[in-house]
């Protein structure tokens, strides 16, 4: 199943090869995030996803916006996905309001200085719409997310999500979950298949953990766009280091050859 590419300013991310692969930074200070910007992007990645929950100086939205640019800066203008996980799905505990949040977003957007941000479609309707409108205006790709650390939902919750991410305007749709047992990786590996052939828009969807560790080195053939790997350290388990998932896509892709 070839997947639906993920666009920045109108060409594939990735130069259309799939997935996409994307590393996170987690650094909790200005220093260790653009030291890690630097290490991560030598391993050249598809993109950057800066999981801003992890940033100490959260709080301080001037400090965020320059940070961002200084971030796009030292890896040499590789595409960058911003993103605060909430604790309630996987992210680290922050002293801001949710309302305070979508405002980091706005600022973050306006100033042009990330390429896509990711925002869970659990939020308040009222605050995706929001972001949903200041991420269009300012010509930033939106990604709409939802993410089970306890479980793997049922086959027909999951095509829901991905339904729903696309019904509220995603440019691009996330599912993620933990899986207790092989079954509940095909679980997910399915619902991406189906969703993939019935929906409009690119499709992420990951199990994690040691046995989900397989949707992310073939979730692409079942038509995930992207899959995250480990550039300097992980932000959800079982992320694999680049260089493991570049060569077990190696194998993957000779023997699939051009069109999966």
């Amino acid at each position: 199943m070839q997947p639906k590419a993920i666009h920045l300013n109108g060409k594939p991310l990735g130069s259309g090869r799939f997935p996409v692969i994307c590393a996170p930074l987690v650094g909790r200070t200005r220093e260790q995030l653009l030291a890690e910007a630097a290490r991560v992007a030598a391993k050249k990645p598809d993109l950057l996803e800066w999981r801003v929950d992890y940033f100490q100086g959260i709080a301080d939205t001037a400090a965020v916006v320059e940070l961002a640019a200084r971030i796009e800066e030292v890896a040499g203008g590789m595409p960058l996905l911003f993103t605060r996980r909430s604790s309630r799905e996987g992210g680290e505990k922050i002293a801001l309001s949710e309302e305070q949040v979508v405002d980091l977003y706005r600022a973050v957007c306006e100033t042009g200085q990330v390429d896509l941000v990711d925002f869970e479609m659990g939020n308040d309707a009222a605050q995706v719409r929001q972001v949903r409108e200041f991420s269009r205006a300012s010509g930033v790709q939106l990604v709409l997310s939802f993410h089970d650390f306890q479980q793997t939902p049922a086959l027909e919750f999951l095509n829901q999500r991905y339904a729903q991410a696309q019904s509220l305007g995603a440019d691009v749709a996330k599912v993620a979950v933990m899986p207790r047992t092989m079954d509940d990786v095909l679980t997910l590996l399915t619902a991406t298949l189906q969703s993939s052939r019935s929906l409009d828009i690119p499709l992420i969807g990951m199990a994690m953990g040691g046995p989900g560790a397989i949707s992310r080195l073939c979730g692409w053939a079942f038509g995930s766009a992207l899959t995250f790997a480990v550039g300097d350290s992980a932000s959800a388990p079982g992320q694999l280091p680049i260089e493991d998932l570049e060569a077990g896509l190696a194998v993957l892709r000779k023997a699939f050859g051009p069109n999966p």
